[in-house]
């Protein structure tokens, strides 16, 4: 593949700079209150203001950064939760990345492409799960080009059973170029994720070899701007926390957010933070772990410093800590996850995990009814909306919606209604106890007389008939 970067490629990490940042001394509490005050007006931070807050070490000062990251969700996206499943494709892979267990070298995972069939059987799996919403995951290879990968999305999208359909499909792969962007943009796709895994030049090169595609830094920096110039809109960006210095890392991120909203308008519309997790055939000594302390510090300073960019929480975490975190800026999780290539047929809702036929160990492996259920007694609404993607509300659209809060007036409706479709459809009768009181409550929330008779009028019609895929 030729590799043509965008019409004006740069790469906007300074490492330098970002030492310099970090290795100030501490801010003072004033200055850190303050800092906090700007993100509770729902300003985006910038990066001396991110890296004050990173510097903070003062426990009463952090626990001010914890309470403000639970009340700045709490204003931007209220109690909703939305869920997603990952769906392995293939992981055939010609990099060779230290940390995963999909590298090259390694002679002890079990290499596998799913055929059609297996990609309508897993999809099917999915749907007589509920779930509505999948991200698309494939190894770096020239079989999973841009045409195959377009292929594949128009495929899960046919997939149709019983009351079953999924709505969103997004994408975990490597990046393209301008013609391939193009090409998955016109199948249908929600969001294209590329993680830069770490921003520090030197760790980069550490753990991708040079003789391989992901070793070119900038290729992979500048895939999103390629993006955006063939005409897609909605962009997730992430880091592999472990790799190196997680402050680094969280400095990273918010560079590239503000980076693509001044260049193109609009941030990107998801940040996700997973941590390094023991894989089959990785031996990858790290002194950057992340403990859970810095790791719940991070979530809530990303959620600060991007108050408008949807946060991802995967099942990599403990139940445990994912019911922790959750409150500190999280609007997306995955749930009932299996990442074995062919999982949700062949594993089922085993609690044992095949490691050589998967990248990472998951920490969460909890039906989606338990997720669900979870959720709804700790005080969220889960919620599968597709709204604002298949209405085009993407990109700086969803911004102009956003911003002002005005995207309250679709998120609650559409939430209850995704909710009552997976309450008559899927859900246990111990979830669906839950799940109906607590869209009693939300409707009582709902203050537009006329969005709440509709939505009442639509929750009859998901109950008594087989009619569904309502929204605002």
């Amino acid at each position: 593949m030729k590799k043509e970067l965008s019409a004006h490629a740069v790469d906007f990490i300074d490492d330098k700079y970002f030492d310099n940042l970090l290795n100030n001394k501490s801010a003072e509490p004033s200055q850190v209150r303050d800092i906090i005050a700007k993100s509770l007006d729902k300003k985006a931070l910038n990066l001396d203001e991110t890296a004050a807050l990173l510097r903070t070490d003062d426990p009463e000062l952090v626990e001010e950064i914890f309470a403000a990251g639970r009340r700045l969700k709490k204003e931007v996206y209220g109690n909703r939760i939305v869920l997603f499943a990952p769906l392995y494709i293939g992981n055939e892979c010609v990099n060779d990345c230290a940390y995963c267990a999909f590298r090259r070298s390694n002679k002890t995972v079990i290499r596998r492409t799913l055929n059609d069939g297996e990609i309508e059987s897993q999809v099917k799996a999915l749907e007589d799960k509920g779930h509505k919403r999948l991200i698309l995951v494939f190894g770096e290879h020239p079989q999973y080009n841009a045409n195959y990968i377009s292929d594949t999305v128009r495929k899960v999208y046919s997939v149709k059973h019983e009351h079953g359909e999924i709505r969103r499909v997004n994408i975990n792969a490597a990046p393209m170029d301008h013609e391939g962007f193009k090409m998955v943009k016109e199948a249908g796709i929600g969001t294209y994720q590329i993680f830069m895994e770490t921003y520090h030049h030197e760790t980069y090169k550490k753990v991708h070899p040079q003789n391989t595609l992901k070793a070119d830094y900038l290729w992979r920096l500048d895939g999103l701007s390629r993006a955006f110039e063939t005409g897609c809109d909605d962009m997730g960006i992430g880091a592999l926390f472990g790799l190196y210095d997680w402050r680094f890392d969280v400095l990273g991120l918010v560079r590239h957010s503000l980076f693509l909203q001044e260049r193109y308008g609009v941030g990107p519309h998801t940040i996700s933070f997973p941590r390094l997790k023991p894989a089959n055939g990785v031996v990858h000594e790290s002194d950057y772990l992340v403990n859970d302390y810095d790791f719940k510090r991070l979530v809530a300073i990303l959620r600060l410093s991007v108050p408008y960019t949807g946060m991802i929480l995967t099942a990599r975490e403990s139940e445990e800590i994912r019911r922790e975190v959750m409150s500190f800026g999280v609007s997306q999780i995955d749930a009932g996850s299996r990442i074995e290539i062919g999982g949700y047929t062949e594993a089922g809702d085993a609690q044992t995990q095949v490691l050589e036929r998967e990248q990472f160990s998951l920490g969460d492996l909890r039906s989606l009814d338990t997720v669900m259920r979870q959720l709804m007694e700790d005080g969220y609404m889960p919620s599968f909306c597709t709204s604002c993607y298949r209405l085009g509300r993407t990109g700086e659209h969803f911004m102009e919606f956003a911003i002002p809060g005005f995207i309250e007036q679709f998120c609650t409706p559409n939430a209850i209604l995704t909710l009552m479709e997976y309450l008559t459809d899927y859900a246990s009768p111990e979830t669906r106890i839950s799940g109906e009181k607590l869209i009693g409550k939300e409707i009582n929330s709902v203050k537009n007389s006329i969005i709440k008779s509709k939505v009442l009028e639509q929750i009859d019609k998901i109950k008594t008939s087989d009619a569904r895929d309502f929204y605002f």
